[in-house]
This record gives structure tokens, sequence and C-alpha cells, in this order.
């Protein structure tokens, strides 16, 4: 797999990850580096990690489904892809208050922003990718996005939140339809 495909897989799967550093941003008063480090490295280390179960558990089953494992990495592809937008366009009745530092909620917003990384760990495994240039690239790039993120959230509050999950989700689309299109042609 390109390395520029990677990196924009490793995009469009921080997106969740940034609109909630974006959001810590804005409701942590007098936010300092160190806030950043541990939001950024928390959700970089499971954006990681998450692809890495999928690739595992994908790797058990992709003998039964390697003549269209293509088709389901497009599914699966399109389908987050689909989710995210779909979850940026919904009206949400009120956002919840949450202290981004307290490591419980941490620890929950990390699994809930990574749970989509799974499912391309998954489709690695059916296209046959080696996963450990992947996941330390989406893990370093998740890192940087929401490090910066979190400053962004300091200075622009919610401006950008739903726009950065936008992108993300049409990233995963697109990245759906190329390696379609890659194994069709």
């Amino acid at each position: 797999m390109e390395i520029i495909t990677i990196l924009l897989i490793a995009i469009g799967l921080s997106m969740d990850a940034l609109a909630v550093s974006v959001t810590s941003g804005l409701i942590i008063h007098s936010p300092q580096i160190k806030d950043a480090v541990k939001i950024a490295g928390s959700f970089g280390i499971f954006q990681a990690f998450m692809p890495l179960l999928g690739w595992i558990s994908g790797l058990k089953i992709s003998n039964l489904i390697s003549s269209f494992d293509h088709w389901v990495a497009f599914f699966i592809l399109i389908f987050l892809g689909i989710k995210i937008i779909y979850e940026t366009m919904k009206k949400e009745s009120k956002k919840e208050q949450f202290n981004p530092l307290d490591t419980q909620v941490l620890l929950v917003l990390s699994i809930a922003t990574s749970i989509d990384a799974l499912a391309i760990g998954l489709s690695f495994a059916f296209l046959d990718v080696n996963i450990f240039l992947p996941i330390l690239i989406i893990g370093f790039v998740t890192f940087i996005i929401c490090f910066i993120g979190f400053f962004i959230g300091d200075k622009f509050g919610h401006f950008f939140e739903n726009k950065v999950k936008l992108l993300g989700g049409l990233i995963l689309i697109l990245i759906g339809f190329k390696i379609l299109f890659g194994h069709l042609l």
C-alpha cells in the first residue's frame, strides 16, 4: 500500500479524535502543553492499537474471503465514511460538558473515536497489507493532528469541528473507491 494512501487513511481516521481534541481545547480553562500531550497521546495510541487488533482478527478469516476481500474493504470504508458524514449532519440537541483530562473519560473517548480504526485494520488484513508501518503512521498522524487541534479549539472553538469530521468521511469514501478500482482495473 502506498504511503500517501496510508497518510490519507490516517487523516480520515483521526477526524473524530480531532473533533474531540478541538472541543477539549475549547472547554479546558488555561490549557497547557501537558494537557495537549495527554489527550493527543491517548488518541494516537488507541488509533494505532485498534488497527492492529482488527488486522490480527482479519488474518484469521482472510483465507475464507480472499477472492472478494477488496469488496469487503470497499464496503467497510464506504460504510465508515457515510457513518461519519451522517453523524456530522445530524443535529445534536445539546452538547455534554465533560472533563477530557479525567483518565476514565479520556479512555472512553479514545476507544469511541478509534472503533473505526479497528475496521480499517480488518480491511488491511484482507488486502494483505503489512500492518506495522500503517499503525505507526496512523498513531503519529493522529497525535500531531490532535495536538494541534487542541490548541485550535482553545482559539477558534467549534467552527472547525463538523467540517473536519465531514472531510474525514469523504477521505475514507474516496480511499474505498481507490481500493476497489485498483483491484477491478
